[in-house]
């Protein structure tokens, strides 16, 4: 499992790239591994969105499973990933890179401290078995 240093994680599976006051949000190898081949993406929020934390801001649908997708932090869209719509099987070859989801403007960036770092996220996986 691929669990890249540097991002912040929660246990719903998301992963938060943290620059200055924008995060990028996608969805993690082990979630990515657990739904299998997916084969569509849906973001449900817009840019310009102030969204508030637990929000869910889009849906994975595989072969096997669907999934929603949150928002483990509090801010206003900025950008979405709409190449992800055309090509969601990048969530499966790239989660960490291309199948980036979106952009927001962090409302309180304190609010990404509390998630998991790739240790924590890491051994959080390792005791839900595969």
């Amino acid at each position: 499992m691929n669990t890249p240093e540097g991002l912040k994680y929660a246990s719903t599976d998301e992963w938060l790239r943290v620059e200055g006051n924008v995060a990028t949000l996608g969805v993690s190898d082990y979630a990515q591994d657990q739904l299998s081949d997916v084969v569509f993406f849906e973001v449900t929020v817009a840019v310009g969105d102030e969204i508030q934390k637990g929000t869910i801001v889009g849906t994975i649908e595989s072969v096997k499973a669907a999934a929603d997708v949150t928002l483990p932090v509090s801010g206003k869209v900025i950008e979405i990933n709409e190449e992800l719509a055309n090509s969601p099987e990048l969530i499966n070859s790239d989660p960490f890179g291309a199948a980036w989801m979106i952009k927001v403007e962090l409302k309180d960036a304190s609010e990404a401290d509390s998630l998991m770092d790739a240790t924590a996220y890491s051994a959080f996986c390792e005791t839900r078995g595969h």
